[in-house]
């Protein structure tokens, strides 16, 4: 790593490749230590000492209210905030050094701004594997996507992966709903008689109302525009309920994606994804088959929150000049995102079509259409 390693921004140039804050020093040769998933401990790269830190377990939920104050909120001289010019990415460096170049884009146009980097994380799910481990994740993903061309698959590396912690908020809360709605169940009916004899069908209407409790726990809601609800969904399970308390030494060596979204933005959308829920729930509890209406007010109580560090591993590809990003789940292994497709690999598939079709009908024909 150099004389780099422990240089901020500002020491290295508007040219150069790394960008960091404080960094933990090997205690044998002086080296920045990084974060090693498969050991759990601080590892020096250059030297192979490993150092064991105090880990607690169990992130605690808070109180949604206490989010709202400033004794929440990172400290000027605790995170730096910086952004990718062309991308607009921006990570929080707590500690550690970052990745090379832009994780979502693959430029190295990032720079420090002046943005307070916001609330603090108050739980996290350590990365369990290494890039190495996790470029073999792509590599299978990768083998599976038949449309990808041969470039794509094979030029998969530790280059192109970069391990980033990404924000999400998770919310628990009890609920008393007020509902009430109208349902009906379709039936049918002989009617007429001797020509006039046919079957119709016909709906019975009925009304419900009551009052529906149900607990949440963990709705998980991501901050990050770059790795957005849809895309989170994708790399799901997380195992939230498992996750430790935050410490900084987990950050060595990866990078932490800043939060695009509040939590007061996040709570709006965790409540809409709660009242989905509840609604489904509710008209659970009856037979239907046709939702006339469905009304339902929600009271919130005892509302917690934690604010979530998720591993992932994001992978960027350009290929005839275009990006794409594929994600690997930090913790499990699960692999989705985007990709690009071999014209050449749809031609021919739409070719070896039209030729079976072709045999097929050229066979009909000369067996004289039997």
């Amino acid at each position: 790593m150099g004389e780099e390693a422990g240089k901020s921004f500002e020491e290295i140039g508007a040219e150069g490749r790394r960008v960091g804050t404080k960094t933990e020093k090997c205690p044998s040769c002086g080296a920045n230590m990084v974060f090693d998933p498969e050991n759990g401990c601080l590892s020096c790269p250059h030297c192979g000492t490993k150092v064991e830190f105090q880990k607690e377990e169990t992130a605690q939920e808070l109180d949604l209210s206490s989010a709202f104050g400033k004794d929440r909120q990172w400290n000027a001289d605790e995170a730096v905030v910086f952004s990718c010019d062309n991308c607009g990415a921006k990570v929080v460096l707590k500690a550690g050094q970052t990745a090379k170049i832009c994780p979502f884009c693959g430029t190295a146009h990032v720079r420090k701004t002046e943005e307070l980097a916001g609330l603090k994380p108050n739980g996290l799910i350590p990365f369990a594997f290494g890039e190495e481990k996790a470029v073999e994740y792509s590599k299978a993903w990768a083998k599976k996507r038949f449309f990808a061309p041969r470039k794509f698959k094979k030029r998969l590396t530790a280059e192109n992966v970069n391990g980033v912690y990404t924000p999400c908020f998770t919310f628990d809360s009890h609920t008393t709903s007020v509902y009430n709605g109208r349902i009906g169940t379709t039936h049918t009916r002989t009617v007429g008689s001797g020509k006039n004899r046919r079957t119709e069908t016909y709906v019975v209407w009925r009304n419900i109302s009551g009052t529906f409790y149900y607990n949440f726990n963990d709705v998980l809601i991501t901050a990050g525009s770059k790795l957005d609800q849809n895309k989170l969904d994708k790399l799901r399970p997380y195992d939230t309920d498992s996750g430790k308390v935050y410490e900084e030494n987990y950050l060595f060596g990866f990078m932490a994606y800043q939060y695009d979204d509040g939590i007061e933005d996040c709570w709006g959308k965790a409540k809409a994804v709660m009242d989905k829920e509840l609604e489904r729930a509710i008209l659970s509890q009856y037979t239907y088959d046709r939702v006339s209406y469905i009304n339902v007010s929600t009271k919130h109580e005892r509302v917690t929150y934690k604010y979530v560090m998720l591993p992932v591993y994001v992978g960027n590809y350009s290929y005839k000049k275009k990006l794409f990003n594929f994600y690997v789940n930090g913790e499990t292994g699960k692999t989705w995102g985007k990709y690009p497709k071999s014209v050449l690999k749809i031609l021919s598939l739409v070719l070896l079509g039209v030729a079976i079709v072709a045999l097929g009908v050229w066979l009909y024909l000369s067996g004289g259409g039997s």
